[in-house]
Formats: C-alpha cells, structure tokens, sequence
C-alpha cells in the first residue's frame, strides 16, 4: 500500500510540472499534452462500452459531436444570429454558463446512448460494429446537412466564436497572472482535462469493482451464461452504452471550449476508429493500458511530424507528408499487435488461464 501511495504521489509531481516543462519548448506541445487528455478521456468512456461489455461499438464520436454541438451551440451568437424569437429572450447573446452545460451535455449523450442500444440489443460482434458504424456517421451527415431549411448547425462551416470555459467567474480562456509567474489558457486547460481524467479514472474503477462492473464483464465473457445467472443483460447493456456515452458528451463540451470552433470534419469516422485502437492497443478492459494507449497514440501523429518532413523532402515532396504519418502509424499498431496481441498493457490473467501460464 505504501508502495502504491508513493507511485501516486509521483505521477501526481510530474504530471503538474509537465506542462511547465513542455511550454519551455512552445506551447505547442502543451496544446499536445491537453489533447492527449481529452483523448484519454474518450477512451476511458469507451473502455466501458468495449471493455467492460465486450460490445463493439464504432460510432462512439456521435456522443463526442452531441456534447460539442451543445456546448457551442448554447455558447455562441449563432443561434441569436439565425433565430429572431432566440434573440429576444436573450439580447445580450446566449453565453450559457460551462457548470450549466456540462451535465446536459452529459445527460442527452446519456440519451442518445440509449436510443442507440435499444435497437442493437439482439446484435453482437461484427453486427453491432456494423450497426453503431452507421450510426456514427448519420450523426456527422445530420450535422453537415442541417443547414437548409434552418440554419441550425451551419453545415460544413461549423461554429465558430465559442466561449472560453467560465468556472464560477473565472475565464479560463485568458490565463492567470501568479506573483510574476504567467499561467497561458492552455496549461489551465491542461490542469482541468487531467482533473477530469483523474476523476474518471475514480469512476471507472470504482465501476469495475461494483456488481454492474462484473454483470457487465458476465455479459462480454458469455452472454447465454450471464442470461442464466439471472442477470439483466437488457438494462445492463443499455447502462453500459448509457455511461459510455456520457463520457464521451462531457470530452465534447472540453473541446468546443478548447478550440472555440466545431465542424462535422473533427467527427469523422477516422476519429472513431482511433479510439477503438486506443483502448484494443493499450489493453482491453485495463485502466492503466486504455490511459497508455490513448497517449501514444493521441502523441504518435504529433511527434512523427518531425519523422515525416524530412522523408518527404528524400523523396523530393511526392509523398504527402500527412499520408506518410498515417502510415506510419498503422506499420506502428501492426507492429505492436503482432508482438503483444493482448495489448501494451493488458490485464493481468486469472483463473485456469493464470494456471495454465504458471505452469508452462
């Protein structure tokens, strides 16, 4: 125990002073770090989905795109501009308080979580792949297209001028002034994101450990089995996509208050399919590997930035250098996947599994 008390105390020094360190280089790579967390974020949520219920689910950025269209929506003159009876109720622009938003954020991802498992009940492996796939991307073509007759997302544009995040008065768009020390927006960014992250961590283990954690891993190792041991897989499937989902709404609302612009672009299908590697790369259903896999691969594209520029200049510039990068890290997961199958860092084995290791 003393031994975990003092890991912790650890991570928790270097995790404040890394931002600190990484704006010596720019702040760049502290934008990097913030968004490595917003990532971590997803991939927690959907851990749940995935790894505690063993339901492959490949349009979780729909909750992503439903928090962060809220978010900027209820943040942003947009609607004042387009609506006129919107604009009376609110003449000074609706700047919809972040504490505000955040828990309806949550609360309607909640919702479309469950509207989404209710039909795929019946469905498992790659047909309910298949199914929440096409749910994702009918998200991203509503919010591309809702644009004619009304103009409420504003189509392929997007939103923009977004609030900043207001905590009980405080903008944490600006930055903050300590003695003769200037803290930028981006590093208070990063301290809440690793807030959040470290809050989530709480819930997800705590859910791990209670009677739904292990109805829902009853459930992911054999369904008919757990459906015999009286447990509820209907409910327990519609919570799991349900609590997925709010992580997933509440990450939207952080990055439309970080970026201050949403488009249907930052929600493809693309995106979904990093954060299902992030959580099969790191280690299915295990904290600490679904945190390792999110940052490699939120970090990967960044740093190999600086491996394909001067590939690309060999080549005389006919490689595209964000192809190039993409490529790179597919031959990366491949590589990696071949050498540890159950991920970077998977769960430890129990039961005749554990046995049978020990005694090869």
């Amino acid at each position: 125990m003393k031994n975990k008390i003092v890991v912790f105390l650890i991570a928790a020094v270097l995790l404040t002073a890394l931002p600190l360190f990484a704006g010596y280089f720019g702040q760049g790579w502290v934008r990097i770090l913030a968004l490595a967390l917003l990532y971590v974020l997803l991939a927690l949520g959907l851990n749940i989905v995935v790894g505690y219920a063993g339901l492959l689910d490949l349009g979780y950025v729909a909750f992503y795109a439903v928090g962060a269209y809220m978010y900027a929506l209820l943040a942003s003159p947009h609607l004042t501009e387009n609506f006129e009876w919107i604009a009376q109720l609110f003449p000074g622009g609706m700047h919809a308080p972040f504490l505000l938003v955040v828990p309806l954020a949550a609360g309607l991802a909640a919702i479309v979580g469950v509207l989404l498992g209710m039909p795929v009940l019946r469905l498992r492996g790659d047909y309910l792949a298949i199914v929440t796939l096409g749910f994702g991307e009918i998200i991203r073509v509503f919010l591309n297209n809702l644009e004619h007759p009304v103009n409420i997302t504003n189509g392929p544009r997007g939103i923009d001028r977004v609030d900043s995040m207001h905590i009980l008065g405080f903008n944490v768009g600006k930055g903050i002034d300590i003695g003769n020390l200037f803290v930028p927006s981006v590093t208070l960014y990063y301290y809440l994101f690793l807030g959040l992250v470290v809050f989530s961590v709480v819930i997800s283990h705590r859910l791990e450990l209670s009677r739904i954690g292990r109805a829902w891993m009853a459930i992911r190792e054999d369904e008919v089995a757990a459906k015999a041991m009286g447990i509820d897989t209907r409910n327990m499937k519609l919570l799991a996509f349900a609590m997925g989902a709010t992580f997933g709404g509440v990450s939207g609302t952080m990055f439309a208050a970080f970026q201050g612009f949403v488009s249907p672009e930052s929600f493809s299908l693309m995106e979904s399919i990093m954060i299902v590697a992030m959580v099969v790369l790191g280690g299915i259903g295990h904290l600490p590997g679904v945190i390792l896999g999110a940052v490699l691969l939120a970090a990967l594209p960044e740093v190999l930035r600086y491996v394909a520029a001067p590939l690309q200049q060999m080549t005389g510039g006919r490689l595209d250098a964000s192809i190039l990068r993409q490529l790179l890290i597919a031959l990366a997961m491949i590589g990696i996947m071949l050498a540890r199958p159950r991920g970077l860092w998977p769960s430890p084995e129990h039961g005749k599994a554990a046995e049978s290791k020990r005694a090869a």
